[in-house]
Order: C-alpha cells, then sequence, then structure tokens
C-alpha cells in the first residue's frame, strides 16, 4: 500500500512537473563562432564530468583579430535550468564567480579569415567549482560588462559515495511499433547510500535522444517505484522516433575535397564549399556517424584551434516541391535551437532547399528537422524512420536531499544503440 501512495504522488507531481527553462549553449554576438564545451575530451558526449576530476574545455573563436579582454560568471543552476537561490558565492565554487579573465588567448594564423581564439579550463586557479549539479558560464566583453555574448552550460557528478545507479535499455519492440520506426528506453535508478523518503519531490529527471535537449523528456512519471529506486519500462514518454543516420561531410582544408564534399571554390574573397546535395532518405543504410556531433580539426591535425580556417558552406536538400512546414539544420554545432540562420529556403527553380552556414574546418554531422507554425517537430517527415538506426541515448538524475537547499546531480547515463546489443 505505501508503494502505491507513493507512486501516486510521484506521478502527480510528474505530471505538474514543467521545467522553466533548458539547457543550451548560446552564442548572442554574430562575431563569436565555433563555441565548443567538452568533458575530458568526451566530444561525443554532453559535458558532464564528475565533480573535482578532469577538466571543462570551452573553446570559442572571435572573427577579429582585435583582442578583446574576455571575462566570465559561473552560475549554479537547479534541475530545471533556474538559477539557484539557496546558495551563497562561497557554496558554489572556491575562488571567484565572476570578474574573471580569459588568458588563454591567441590569433589566427596564415588564414584567410582573421580571428582570435580563446581557451578557458574549469576548474582553474581562479575559479573551483564546490557542488555537483548544473552550471551556466556567461562570457563578456569588459568593455560591455552587462551582455554576455554568449552562455556554455556543464554539469558536474557527486562523487560515487554520493550517487545513484542509473541503468538504461534500449528496445525496439515499443507501443507504438515493433521493429519499426521508433525506439524505447527502459531506466532504472537505483537509489544507493542516498535516503529517499519522497521521491516525488527529492527526484528529477532528464533523458534525451543525441544530446538533442529540443526534444528533451523531463520528469517523467515511473512505471514503477520501489523503497530502493524507480523503474520505468514501456513508459509513452520515452518511446523516441528511429531517424535514420546523420549526413556527415569533413572540410580539412580548401585544396581538396574531403569526404562528403562536391567542390571548393572562391569568390575573391571567401571560399565556398558544397557537400553533396542530400535527398530524403526512404531506406536504412548503415552509415557510422557521431550523432549530430562536431570537431574542429585540419589536415595536419596541428594547432587545429588556429589554423583552421572558416568557410561557406552551403547546404542542399533535393525535393520536387516544398515541403508544407518549415525545415532547419540540426546538429551539435546548431547549439539545440531552431534559429533563422539555420532555417532553408526552396529555390523552386532549382527544386531543393538551401541553406548557407560559415563553419570551421572539421568533421560535421547533420540532419533535416521539419518544424510545424508551433515550433513542433515532425518526425519522419524528410527522412524515413527506421528501427535499425544507431541512436545514444542520455539520461541525467537529480536529488535534492530533506532539508537540502539544490538539486545534485547524482547520475548520468550514456548509451549507443547498435542493433543487436541490446
Amino acid at each position: 500500500m505505501k508503494q502505491r501512495i507513493l507512486r501516486l504522488l510521484f506521478c502527480l507531481a510528474c505530471l505538474s512537473a514543467v521545467p522553466m527553462s533548458a539547457q543550451r549553449h548560446e552564442i548572442r554576438d554574430a562575431r563569436i563562432r565555433s563555441l565548443q564545451v567538452i568533458a575530458d575530451g568526451r566530444w561525443m558526449e554532453l559535458p558532464v564530468m564528475m565533480l573535482n576530476t578532469g577538466k571543462i574545455s570551452i573553446d570559442f573563436d572571435d572573427l577579429t583579430h582585435t583582442y578583446r579582454r574576455m571575462t566570465y560568471r559561473l552560475e549554479h543552476c537547479e534541475a530545471d535550468w533556474q538559477p539557484s537561490t539557496g546558495l551563497f558565492d562561497s557554496d558554489v565554487a572556491s575562488g571567484f564567480l565572476s570578474g574573471n579573465t580569459i588568458d588563454n588567448v591567441k590569433g589566427s594564423v596564415l588564414t584567410n579569415t582573421l580571428y582570435t581564439h580563446y581557451h578557458l579550463d574549469i576548474p582553474n586557479e581562479k575559479c573551483s567549482p564546490r557542488l555537483s549539479g548544473n552550471y551556466r558560464l556567461y562570457v563578456y566583453d569588459d568593455e560591455t560588462p552587462d551582455t554576455p555574448l554568449l552562455t556554455a552550460c556543464f554539469m558536474l557528478l557527486e562523487p560515487a559515495d554520493r550517487s545513484m545507479g542509473v541503468k538504461l535499455n534500449v528496445t525496439t519492440h515499443t507501443d507504438k511499433t515493433i521493429n519499426d520506426r521508433h525506439q524505447q528506453l527502459e531506466m532504472q535508478v537505483d537509489y544507493g547510500n542516498n535516503r529517499v523518503n519522497y521521491p516525488q519531490q527529492q527526484i528529477k529527471t532528464v533523458v534525451m535522444q543525441n544530446r538533442n535537449w529540443i526534444d528533451a523528456r523531463w520528469n517523467s512519471r515511473p512505471q514503477y517505484v520501489m523503497a530502493d529506486g524507480l523503474r520505468w519500462k514501456h513508459a509513452p514518454d520515452y518511446i523516441f522516433p528511429a531517424g535514420n543516420e546523420y549526413r556527415k561531410f569533413e572540410i580539412l582544408s580548401t585544396d581538396a575535397a574531403s569526404m562528403g564534399i562536391d567542390r571548393i571554390s572562391w569568390d575573391g574573397s571567401h571560399f565556398h564549399v558544397y557537400p553533396f546535395a542530400a535527398s530524403p532518405l526512404l531506406n536504412y543504410i548503415y552509415d557510422e556517424d557521431a550523432d549530430g556531433a562536431f570537431l574542429i580539426r585540419n589536415s595536419d591535425n596541428m594547432d587545429i584551434n588556429t589554423a583552421s580556417d572558416y568557410v561557406f558552406v552551403h547546404f542542399r536538400l533535393s525535393t520536387p516541391s516544398p515541403y508544407p512546414y518549415d525545415i532547419y539544420l540540426n546538429g551539435d554545432w546548431t547549439y539545440s535551437r531552431l534559429l533563422p540562420s539555420y532555417k532553408m529556403t526552396y529555390d523552386a527553380e532549382k527544386r531543393c532547399y538551401e541553406a548557407t552556414v560559415p563553419l570551421k574546418f572539421g568533421y560535421y554531422n547533420y540532419q533535416f528537422l521539419a518544424v510545424d507554425g508551433q515550433g513542433e517537430i515532425l518526425p519522419f517527415s524528410v527522412d524515413k524512420g527506421h528501427f535499425q538506426t544507431e541512436n545514444s541515448y542520455q539520461a541525467l538524475i537529480y536529488f535534492r536531499p530533506q532539508g537540502g537547499r539544490t538539486d545534485r546531480l547524482v547520475a548520468y547515463a550514456n548509451v549507443r544503440f547498435v542493433k543487436g546489443s541490446f
């Protein structure tokens, strides 16, 4: 009876738990490009690492050769990414949360596009976080200290003795389709050494596919509430469109076309790169990808941050007539945002959608998202989905102890579905 009551309370709480804001990196200045936030070099995963272990690397370019004195401010956030209000600065970090300068600054070398590269590691001698949970870092030009140029987000995990266990499993037998177009995530959370009296109030969850915060599932109700944990099995909210593999290309230099590139041209001022025109994917063909991730690099794989040039990349999607909805480019490099710069326009004469985006040398994954007038994603509208598609799934588990003043990140899991492995 007690378990039934706990489950009912948890379900009621989950139905009303709507996140007020989502995690997302955000560039707010047109001159800032190529923002990357990576934990311990794991560029294909979310920027998550254990507290007091390793480093969070934040890299970005300013498209000028004029030095700007950049400062940053670090902010601790709750599970829903609202700023934490019950904490003192000394609770959040040792050192200073604001006013610190970014000192690792280098100008580009032998590039057509001049830029200045900025690099920051967290923790550092000026600022070292002391709490697990969500962090948002704001970067400012010292001359305009009230207007951030960008925001970068990352997460720090509780040490092992204070963490919870989380297990993920992926199945293609869902309540919508069986071995057809969907994949379903199953999850189990074990409390470990944590005392959980009111799971409906103390535990919050975020689950996503391919690190995509646009379609993240927040605080979905579990099917089983037990004395030592929670379990989600055949949860309707954890059914994801399987989709298709990401398209990919690589720009390593302007001397020769690399993987996925049709041609490279020069207009007298800038280089233009044309990936092969894409067509809607109707069948499933395995093609190893990075589930939307991108990595800055060049042909020499040396001085990648300062010797890699910028080019205009011309994306094309061939289709005989326009869709009755908007088409957007999407990948980690779009920062989970449906911005006008990533919206494609239809050219009736060429019979294709087009979009031009300035990008730095490197390896890129991308997909096409169909979006209706209300901003809702419409799966299977461009590419047909297939249950065999290899996707990665991420789960973040937050916990607030009784009397606690903030949400702690107590568990993180990242699994990659490979057909036949589950």
